[in-house]
């Protein structure tokens, strides 16, 4: 049977990725404002990742016969300095979200309870992801620099991402 502490941990952080959702349509909004609908669309996109990362916890709850609390959260931040700062500040949210996680997988180690760990060792790969993903746009961001053209094609190939529910 599964704790107590665990179930409340599974809560949090289902609300933390519908939070994230938030934080992530926050960012998409400052760039469509600035005319970057690409990178808006690289946001939405995150979102919508976001969301499906909740329900995923969401319905592991109720798979395990405990009862999901959605709460409520703080507004999340809606200023923004540049593009580069967008995908910067991304990239502590996730580096968050991983410590969440692990702390998460720490309680369900600590407990033996090895359906959760199996559960959360998926999050633990798509964290790995995540963070290398930012770090490396924001790698690209910094080399292009003022290179309008190399901006341009960035942006455009992040106007293309769809979201997959699979992932």
């Amino acid at each position: 049977m599964i704790s107590k502490k665990l179930i409340n941990g599974l809560n949090d952080q289902m609300n933390y990725e519908f939070y994230s959702a938030h934080v992530y349509l926050a960012t998409a909004a400052y760039c469509s404002a600035e005319s970057l609908d690409g990178f808006a669309n690289f946001f939405l996109m995150q979102a919508e990742e976001e969301r499906f990362h909740a329900m995923k916890i969401y319905n592991f709850i109720n798979d395990l016969g405990e009862r999901a609390n959605v709460d409520t959260f703080p507004a999340p931040n809606n200023k923004f300095s540049s593009v580069l700062d967008t995908f910067e500040k991304a990239l502590m949210h996730e580096k968050e979200v991983t410590r969440r996680i692990y702390t998460l997988a720490d309680i369900a180690l600590d407990e033996r309870e090895h359906a959760t760990m199996t559960f959360l060792n998926w999050f633990i790969e798509e964290q790995v992801e995540e963070e290398a993903s930012f770090d490396s746009l924001i790698q690209k961001l910094k080399r292009i620099d003022s290179d309008s053209n190399a901006f341009y094609m960035l942006e455009s190939e992040l106007g293309k991402r769809t979201f997959e529910a699979g992932k």
